[in-house]
């Protein structure tokens, strides 16, 4: 019984991307791009941050590509 209460009262997490109808996501936005990674540079997982499996694939090519033309860095000191 302890385990159905407290499933039900975790939230849904929706994805930021769909709510805003958001279509690509630029790599060259270092801000919006850092709010998807952890302090020590890697990429945090869908189920933490609610995103769809289309815009976290979409993320994940960005940080790589903002990571290899150096925007972003690789790790975190």
């Amino acid at each position: 019984m302890a385990k159905q209460d407290i499933a039900d009262r975790k939230k849904k997490k929706t994805c930021s991307f769909c709510a805003e109808h958001v279509e690509s996501i630029d790599y060259k936005d270092a801000a919006k791009l850092k709010r998807y990674l952890t302090e020590a540079g890697k990429i945090i997982p869908r189920r933490v941050t609610g995103n769809c499996a289309k815009h976290q694939r979409m993320i994940t090519t960005a940080i790589k590509r903002a990571r290899e033309a150096a925007i972003i860095n690789y790790v975190f000191d």
